[in-house]
Protein backbone atom coordinates (compact mmCIF):
# COMPACT_ATOMS: atom_id res chain seq x y z
CA UNK A 1 0.00 0.00 0.00
CA UNK A 2 2.52 2.23 0.48
CA UNK A 3 4.69 1.76 -2.56
CA UNK A 4 1.53 2.11 -4.29
CA UNK A 5 1.24 5.70 -2.59
CA UNK A 6 4.67 6.63 -3.17
CA UNK A 7 4.30 5.42 -7.13
CA UNK A 8 0.99 7.88 -7.25
CA UNK A 9 3.21 10.65 -5.67
CA UNK A 10 5.77 10.12 -8.15
CA UNK A 11 3.14 10.14 -10.77
CA UNK A 12 1.71 13.20 -9.63
CA UNK A 13 5.05 14.96 -9.25
CA UNK A 14 5.99 14.25 -13.11
CA UNK A 15 2.03 16.26 -13.86
CA UNK A 16 3.05 18.89 -11.99
CA UNK A 17 6.29 19.61 -13.18
CA UNK A 18 5.44 19.24 -16.70
CA UNK A 19 3.73 22.42 -16.92
CA UNK A 20 5.88 23.99 -15.28
CA UNK A 21 8.94 23.06 -17.71
CA UNK A 22 7.00 23.63 -20.81
CA UNK A 23 6.45 26.66 -19.59
CA UNK A 24 9.68 27.89 -18.36
CA UNK A 25 10.81 26.57 -22.24
CA UNK A 26 7.64 28.71 -23.45
CA UNK A 27 9.31 31.94 -21.56
CA UNK A 28 12.86 31.14 -22.24
CA UNK A 29 11.80 31.56 -26.16
CA UNK A 30 10.10 34.32 -25.65
CA UNK A 31 13.02 35.94 -23.57
CA UNK A 32 15.66 35.10 -26.21
CA UNK A 33 12.85 36.47 -29.02
CA UNK A 34 12.57 39.37 -26.91
CA UNK A 35 16.40 39.96 -26.28
CA UNK A 36 17.28 39.38 -30.10
CA UNK A 37 14.21 42.45 -31.36
CA UNK A 38 16.08 44.74 -29.16
CA UNK A 39 18.56 45.34 -31.28
CA UNK A 40 16.45 45.09 -34.46
CA UNK A 41 16.39 48.43 -36.50
CA UNK A 42 13.21 50.24 -35.56
CA UNK A 43 12.24 52.29 -38.83
CA UNK A 44 11.89 49.13 -40.40
CA UNK A 45 9.23 47.81 -37.26
CA UNK A 46 6.12 49.28 -39.04
CA UNK A 47 6.85 47.85 -42.90
CA UNK A 48 4.47 45.26 -44.66
CA UNK A 49 5.34 41.80 -43.31
CA UNK A 50 8.04 43.73 -40.49
CA UNK A 51 6.35 43.57 -37.59
CA UNK A 52 7.46 39.53 -36.71
CA UNK A 53 8.83 36.67 -38.67
CA UNK A 54 5.42 34.97 -38.21
CA UNK A 55 3.68 36.30 -41.39
CA UNK A 56 5.82 35.59 -43.28
CA UNK A 57 6.98 31.61 -42.30
CA UNK A 58 2.82 31.51 -42.92
CA UNK A 59 2.99 32.69 -46.83
CA UNK A 60 6.29 29.97 -47.20
CA UNK A 61 4.45 27.26 -45.48
CA UNK A 62 1.45 27.80 -47.92
CA UNK A 63 3.96 28.12 -50.72
CA UNK A 64 5.90 25.03 -50.11
CA UNK A 65 2.26 23.13 -49.12
CA UNK A 66 0.66 24.46 -52.79
CA UNK A 67 3.94 23.32 -55.29
CA UNK A 68 4.94 19.93 -53.06
CA UNK A 69 1.38 18.59 -52.84
CA UNK A 70 -1.69 20.92 -53.61
CA UNK A 71 -1.05 21.81 -56.56
CA UNK A 72 0.39 18.55 -58.45
CA UNK A 73 -3.36 16.76 -56.68
CA UNK A 74 -5.14 19.53 -58.68
CA UNK A 75 -3.75 19.39 -61.75
CA UNK A 76 -3.49 15.57 -61.31
CA UNK A 77 -6.25 14.69 -64.23
CA UNK A 78 -6.29 18.79 -65.83
CA UNK A 79 -4.60 19.79 -68.95
CA UNK A 80 -1.33 21.83 -68.35
CA UNK A 81 -2.56 25.49 -68.61
CA UNK A 82 -1.33 27.36 -71.35
CA UNK A 83 0.67 30.93 -69.70
CA UNK A 84 2.37 32.38 -72.25
CA UNK A 85 0.51 35.55 -72.33
CA UNK A 86 1.15 35.61 -68.19
CA UNK A 87 4.58 34.40 -68.58
CA UNK A 88 5.60 37.23 -70.95
CA UNK A 89 3.80 39.92 -68.57
CA UNK A 90 5.58 38.20 -65.37
CA UNK A 91 9.48 38.07 -66.78
CA UNK A 92 9.49 41.37 -68.62
CA UNK A 93 7.78 42.63 -65.30
CA UNK A 94 10.49 41.08 -63.03
CA UNK A 95 13.30 42.87 -65.39
CA UNK A 96 11.52 46.33 -64.57
CA UNK A 97 11.33 45.54 -61.32
CA UNK A 98 15.09 44.70 -61.10
CA UNK A 99 16.36 47.53 -63.19
CA UNK A 100 14.57 49.76 -60.39
CA UNK A 101 15.98 48.08 -57.69
CA UNK A 102 19.21 48.70 -59.29
CA UNK A 103 18.55 52.55 -59.68
CA UNK A 104 17.49 52.28 -55.82
CA UNK A 105 20.91 50.30 -54.69
CA UNK A 106 23.17 52.79 -56.62
CA UNK A 107 21.26 55.55 -55.34
CA UNK A 108 21.25 54.57 -51.90
CA UNK A 109 24.79 53.63 -51.48
CA UNK A 110 26.98 51.91 -54.02
CA UNK A 111 26.95 54.88 -56.35
CA UNK A 112 26.70 58.20 -53.82
CA UNK A 113 29.82 57.00 -51.26
CA UNK A 114 30.02 52.85 -50.73
CA UNK A 115 33.32 51.67 -51.33
CA UNK A 116 33.15 48.73 -52.17
CA UNK A 117 35.05 47.49 -49.01
CA UNK A 118 34.48 47.76 -45.29
CA UNK A 119 30.99 49.83 -45.93
CA UNK A 120 28.77 49.76 -42.90
CA UNK A 121 25.28 50.09 -41.88
CA UNK A 122 23.86 53.41 -41.76
CA UNK A 123 20.51 53.62 -39.18
CA UNK A 124 20.38 57.29 -39.58
CA UNK A 125 17.22 58.93 -41.29
CA UNK A 126 19.57 59.34 -44.72
CA UNK A 127 19.65 55.69 -44.65
CA UNK A 128 16.13 54.86 -44.75
CA UNK A 129 16.09 54.63 -48.99
CA UNK A 130 18.83 51.86 -49.28
CA UNK A 131 16.67 50.29 -46.08
CA UNK A 132 13.47 50.71 -48.65
CA UNK A 133 15.44 49.32 -51.38
CA UNK A 134 16.50 46.15 -49.30
CA UNK A 135 12.80 45.56 -48.35
CA UNK A 136 12.08 46.03 -51.72
CA UNK A 137 14.31 43.17 -52.57
CA UNK A 138 12.79 41.25 -49.74
CA UNK A 139 9.27 41.49 -51.61
CA UNK A 140 10.49 40.62 -54.53
CA UNK A 141 11.19 37.02 -53.39
CA UNK A 142 7.69 36.27 -52.68
CA UNK A 143 6.92 37.22 -56.22
CA UNK A 144 9.71 35.30 -57.56
CA UNK A 145 7.82 32.34 -56.12
CA UNK A 146 5.12 32.78 -58.84
CA UNK A 147 8.30 30.50 -60.52
CA UNK A 148 7.46 27.48 -59.10
CA UNK A 149 3.69 28.40 -59.36
CA UNK A 150 3.79 28.44 -62.74
CA UNK A 151 5.80 25.08 -63.18
CA UNK A 152 2.78 23.35 -61.38
CA UNK A 153 0.11 25.02 -63.33
CA UNK A 154 2.11 23.82 -66.40
CA UNK A 155 2.80 20.82 -64.97
CA UNK A 156 6.98 21.24 -65.33
CA UNK A 157 7.10 18.96 -62.45
CA UNK A 158 10.84 18.26 -63.09
CA UNK A 159 11.68 21.80 -62.81
CA UNK A 160 10.37 21.53 -59.21
CA UNK A 161 13.24 20.34 -57.23
CA UNK A 162 13.98 19.96 -54.14
CA UNK A 163 16.95 22.78 -53.86
CA UNK A 164 14.51 25.07 -55.94
CA UNK A 165 11.42 24.80 -53.62
CA UNK A 166 14.39 25.34 -50.68
CA UNK A 167 15.69 28.52 -52.08
CA UNK A 168 12.99 29.64 -53.10
CA UNK A 169 11.94 29.35 -49.40
CA UNK A 170 14.84 30.18 -47.32
CA UNK A 171 15.55 33.43 -49.32
CA UNK A 172 12.82 35.75 -48.26
CA UNK A 173 12.89 34.03 -44.70
CA UNK A 174 17.04 35.17 -44.28
CA UNK A 175 15.98 38.36 -45.99
CA UNK A 176 13.63 39.52 -43.38
CA UNK A 177 16.33 39.49 -40.66
CA UNK A 178 18.79 41.10 -43.11
CA UNK A 179 16.19 44.10 -43.35
CA UNK A 180 14.84 44.05 -39.82
CA UNK A 181 18.68 44.45 -38.71
CA UNK A 182 21.29 44.90 -41.38
CA UNK A 183 19.42 47.12 -44.11
CA UNK A 184 22.18 48.56 -45.84
CA UNK A 185 26.24 48.34 -45.96
CA UNK A 186 28.11 45.48 -47.49
CA UNK A 187 25.76 42.60 -46.67
CA UNK A 188 23.58 44.27 -49.20
CA UNK A 189 26.40 44.10 -52.18
CA UNK A 190 25.31 40.88 -53.45
CA UNK A 191 21.66 41.84 -53.89
CA UNK A 192 22.58 44.76 -56.34
CA UNK A 193 24.29 42.54 -58.31
CA UNK A 194 21.77 39.64 -58.38
CA UNK A 195 19.07 42.04 -59.66
CA UNK A 196 21.95 42.99 -62.68
CA UNK A 197 21.54 38.90 -63.18
CA UNK A 198 17.90 39.16 -62.91
CA UNK A 199 17.91 41.67 -65.89
CA UNK A 200 19.55 39.13 -68.42
CA UNK A 201 18.01 36.09 -67.28
CA UNK A 202 14.81 37.49 -67.07
CA UNK A 203 14.96 38.88 -70.16
CA UNK A 204 15.24 35.71 -71.87
CA UNK A 205 12.64 34.14 -70.32
CA UNK A 206 10.85 36.72 -71.26
CA UNK A 207 12.31 35.99 -75.09
CA UNK A 208 11.57 32.91 -74.64
CA UNK A 209 8.11 32.84 -73.70
CA UNK A 210 7.16 35.12 -76.78
CA UNK A 211 7.68 32.03 -79.31
CA UNK A 212 10.12 30.20 -81.78
CA UNK A 213 10.25 33.60 -83.98
CA UNK A 214 11.96 34.91 -81.11
CA UNK A 215 14.69 33.16 -81.05
CA UNK A 216 16.93 34.52 -83.08
CA UNK A 217 17.46 37.45 -80.12
CA UNK A 218 18.64 35.13 -78.04
CA UNK A 219 22.16 34.49 -79.42
CA UNK A 220 23.54 35.11 -76.17
CA UNK A 221 21.97 31.99 -74.29
CA UNK A 222 25.54 30.82 -74.56
CA UNK A 223 26.82 33.47 -72.19
CA UNK A 224 23.74 33.19 -69.33
CA UNK A 225 26.22 30.70 -66.91
CA UNK A 226 29.14 33.01 -67.58
CA UNK A 227 26.97 36.31 -66.38
CA UNK A 228 26.13 33.66 -63.59
CA UNK A 229 29.83 32.20 -63.03
CA UNK A 230 31.08 36.11 -62.52
CA UNK A 231 28.56 36.74 -60.17
CA UNK A 232 29.45 34.27 -57.68
CA UNK A 233 33.00 35.15 -58.04
CA UNK A 234 32.53 38.94 -57.81
CA UNK A 235 29.76 38.55 -54.52
CA UNK A 236 32.48 36.00 -53.01
CA UNK A 237 35.32 37.95 -53.48
CA UNK A 238 33.37 41.21 -52.03
CA UNK A 239 32.62 39.49 -49.56
CA UNK A 240 35.78 37.87 -47.88
CA UNK A 241 37.62 40.74 -48.04
CA UNK A 242 35.90 41.09 -44.87
CA UNK A 243 38.10 38.22 -42.97
CA UNK A 244 41.28 40.17 -44.21
CA UNK A 245 40.63 43.96 -42.97
CA UNK A 246 39.38 45.21 -39.98
CA UNK A 247 36.06 46.05 -40.73
CA UNK A 248 33.49 46.99 -37.51
CA UNK A 249 30.38 45.52 -39.40
CA UNK A 250 27.23 45.62 -37.16
CA UNK A 251 26.27 42.10 -37.93
CA UNK A 252 28.84 39.76 -38.89
CA UNK A 253 26.88 36.70 -39.06
CA UNK A 254 25.25 37.80 -42.52
CA UNK A 255 28.90 38.27 -43.85
CA UNK A 256 29.45 34.35 -42.92
CA UNK A 257 26.23 33.99 -44.30
CA UNK A 258 26.64 35.25 -47.57
CA UNK A 259 29.97 34.35 -47.91
CA UNK A 260 29.11 30.40 -47.34
CA UNK A 261 25.98 30.68 -49.72
CA UNK A 262 28.39 32.53 -52.62
CA UNK A 263 31.28 29.91 -52.28
CA UNK A 264 28.96 27.11 -52.45
CA UNK A 265 27.54 28.04 -55.59
CA UNK A 266 30.73 29.37 -57.10
CA UNK A 267 31.98 25.46 -56.55
CA UNK A 268 28.95 24.51 -58.12
CA UNK A 269 29.13 26.88 -61.16
CA UNK A 270 32.77 25.81 -61.46
CA UNK A 271 31.90 22.35 -61.64
CA UNK A 272 28.99 22.51 -64.16
CA UNK A 273 31.15 24.67 -66.19
CA UNK A 274 33.36 22.29 -66.41
CA UNK A 275 31.62 19.53 -67.37
CA UNK A 276 29.62 21.03 -69.40
CA UNK A 277 31.92 22.99 -71.35
CA UNK A 278 35.87 22.22 -70.74
CA UNK A 279 35.54 18.54 -71.00
CA UNK A 280 33.04 19.54 -73.90
CA UNK A 281 30.48 17.02 -71.79
CA UNK A 282 27.11 18.54 -71.89
CA UNK A 283 24.77 17.28 -69.35
CA UNK A 284 21.40 15.66 -71.02
CA UNK A 285 18.26 18.04 -70.68
CA UNK A 286 16.59 15.19 -67.89
CA UNK A 287 19.52 15.51 -66.07
CA UNK A 288 20.20 19.27 -66.51
CA UNK A 289 16.05 19.48 -65.47
CA UNK A 290 16.74 17.70 -62.11
CA UNK A 291 19.86 19.04 -61.26
CA UNK A 292 20.37 22.33 -62.41
CA UNK A 293 16.74 23.81 -62.56
CA UNK A 294 16.46 26.65 -60.97
CA UNK A 295 19.94 25.48 -58.75
CA UNK A 296 20.32 28.66 -57.38
CA UNK A 297 17.28 30.62 -57.61
CA UNK A 298 16.95 31.55 -54.01
CA UNK A 299 20.34 33.05 -52.39
CA UNK A 300 21.88 34.37 -55.26
CA UNK A 301 19.08 33.88 -58.16
CA UNK A 302 21.78 32.41 -60.69
CA UNK A 303 20.04 29.26 -62.81
CA UNK A 304 22.28 26.84 -64.62
CA UNK A 305 19.54 25.51 -66.88
CA UNK A 306 18.36 27.86 -69.21
CA UNK A 307 15.08 25.74 -70.50
CA UNK A 308 12.61 27.72 -68.55
CA UNK A 309 9.83 28.39 -70.84
CA UNK A 310 10.94 26.63 -73.69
Amino acid sequence: MLAYVGVCVCVADVKIKDPKMEFNLKSTAVMLYDRLMQNADSRTGDWFLMSSPFPQTIVIAAYIYFVTSLGPRLMENRKAFDLKGLLIFYNFGVVALSLYMIYEFVMAGWGTGYTFRCDLIDYSPQGVRMAAACWLYYFSKFIEMLDTVFFVLRKKYSQVTFLHVYHHSIMPFTWWFGVRFAAGGMGTFHAMLNCVVHVFMYSYYGLTAMGPSYQKYLWWKKYLTTIQLIQFVMVTTHIFQYFFMDCPYQFPIFVYIIGLYGLIFLVLFLNFWYHAYTKGKRLPKVLQAQTWAHHTNGVMNGNANHEKDE
